[in-house]
């Protein structure tokens, strides 16, 4: 589904809708700035602080969940953050409100373009950096689906209401398309999947042994 909507005219379609050949007029807005973007980043890293905490010692969901679980959410939220901060630390891709329909110098080419050369704008700006701050927590899903598949489920939910509304905010504001977004989603959720499947292997492996 998203190698075919990159297929589509639908990135640029929904940038035109928040911005014109004149830019972005909420790119500074300070709903966006102030709350989405600098509001959302805080709340990522309490959030993250908190799991931390609980980690060593757990309040709430996570008294359901042994200590390896708990360490395995932590660390898929780490391990989300760092894979799209990666990647996007190698992509030439440049933003939206880089791009000559919006008023900048870029030229709009697929940001599987980006791996091979410029498009004259300042790059780095695929993935999705700023949404993965909420998808990486998506990791929870993996950890609690093993004792507790309600929590399980409510915190996939919230995981990606929390990367959406931080992905559209950013999208507002002409920092992001929407397949930037939809690309961390998945990058997050497979790197938490990955880390699900290497645990339950070694947990196997130490079963069988013994």
């Amino acid at each position: 589904l998203l190698l075919a909507w990159d297929t589509t005219p639908l990135d640029m379609a929904l940038a035109r809708w928040a911005g014109s050949a004149q830019g972005f007029p909420l790119r500074e807005h300070w709903l966006l700035v102030d709350v989405v973007h600098q509001g959302g980043r805080g709340l990522s890293f309490l959030l993250l602080g908190l799991l931390c905490v609980g980690a060593r010692w757990p309040f709430g969901p996570l008294r359901a969940l042994p200590l390896a679980r708990r360490l395995q959410l932590v660390g898929s939220v780490l391990l989300g953050v760092a894979l799209v901060s990666v990647v996007k630390s190698l992509s030439h891709t440049s933003c939206p409100w880089d791009l000559q329909a919006f008023g900048g110098a870029a030229r709009h080419v697929s940001h599987w373009f980006g791996w091979w050369g410029s498009d004259g704008g300042g790059g780095r700006c695929f993935p999705a950096g700023h949404a993965s701050a909420g998808f990486a927590f998506v990791g929870g899903y993996f950890a609690f689906r093993h004792h507790t598949p309600a929590v399980a489920r409510q915190w996939l939910v919230a995981a990606l209401a929390l990367g959406f509304v931080l992905g559209l905010g950013q999208q507002w504001r002409g920092a992001h398309f929407m397949s930037h977004t939809f690309w961390s989603a998945w990058l997050c959720w497979c790197s938490a999947w990955a880390l699900d499947v290497w645990l339950n292997r070694r947990a196997a492996g130490r079963v069988e042994a013994a």
